[in-house]
């Protein structure tokens, strides 16, 4: 019974970090971006409101990424088909590898928007359609990343039932 005190704890913190991470990237590229730029155009006010909430966005970013390392860790070997990190040894395997390589793209992506977008020698409106660019892409992903972890959940729901 412990086990399984400790395995929902941590499963639920591991959905808790990618809720907040996805969740903010979803709310920022669908609700967010576009509604400052509808409401304040493209000025400087627009822009120094989207860096203040991007910034206060990034420490939730960055604490999730480490919970979800963490969490990710504890959680490995809870599936009877799971085989190792980075394996293509089955199914599950193989979407579990996808997912992390995704979520590897994602943290490039979000360290790229956050530190080194911001300190490039480009125009400032060229900068700023980066960043909203890389913020999109990383929305994406994150989709996917749920996408995934849908089928890796489901495909271990399947093999727990299959007598």
């Amino acid at each position: 019974m412990a086990n399984l005190w400790i395995l929902g704890i941590v499963k639920f913190l591991h959905d808790l970090f990618t809720t907040v991470w996805v969740g903010g990237l979803v709310t920022l590229g669908i609700t967010i971006m576009p509604s400052v730029k509808k409401s304040m155009g493209m000025g400087p006010e627009a822009n120094k409101l989207m860096d203040i909430i991007r910034e206060r966005l990034s420490i939730l970013v960055y604490v999730s990424m480490i919970g979800l390392l963490v969490t990710g860790l504890l959680m490995g070997n809870s599936s009877p088909l799971y085989t190792g990190v980075l394996t293509v040894s089955n199914e599950y395997s193989i979407l579990l590898t996808i997912k992390h390589l995704v979520i590897a793209v994602m943290v490039v992506l979000a360290i790229v928007r956050s530190r080194v977008v911001p300190r490039m020698k480009i125009q400032e409106m060229k900068r700023n359609r980066m960043g909203a660019r890389l913020t999109i892409l990383n929305m994406v992903l994150g989709i996917a990343v749920l996408l995934l972890s849908a089928f890796t959940s489901a495909m271990t729901l399947v093999t727990l039932s299959t007598p």
